[in-house]
């Protein structure tokens, strides 16, 4: 073979290994962006049954307009389905709480490449605030 095909085989082997490597890139940044989206849908349900429970009358077990005595077995029946694992901080939450936060840790690593997928939602009477963490 001459010098010239060998440099274009050698130039094409580049070219392909540079696409294989950033195909795997955006998938994994695709999985872990689905799994951000997934936590954060989840973490929106669980908000409006903090809502709820919150309006509710202690009569009929509800907070009576505080998020007090609130457990995430009173948000949710699976605190851990495949997006993710979800936590209450504090669990049960404080007597007079005006907020709770719920912590969804998902499946996929985050932008750091070393931690999983991680978002706090924070509930409020009237509103709801979600951080992505990781």
């Amino acid at each position: 073979m001459g010098s010239q095909q060998l440099m274009l085989i050698v130039i094409g082997v580049v070219i392909a290994g540079i696409s294989v490597a950033i195909g795997v890139w955006m998938f994994i940044d695709q999985s872990t962006a689905t799994n951000r989206d997934e936590i954060s849908s989840d973490l929106i349900q669980l908000a409006a049954q903090a809502q709820k429970y919150y309006r509710r009358p202690a009569t009929l077990g509800g907070g009576s307009n505080t998020f007090g005595g609130l457990t995430l077995q009173r948000l949710t029946s699976k605190p851990v389905n495949a997006n993710g694992v979800y936590t209450l901080t504090p669990d049960p939450a404080p007597p007079s709480a005006a907020s709770v936060s719920v912590v969804g840790v998902g499946r996929e690593t985050g932008t750091d490449r070393t931690s999983p997928v991680r978002l706090t939602l924070t509930v409020w009477a009237d509103s709801i605030l979600i951080v992505t963490d990781n």
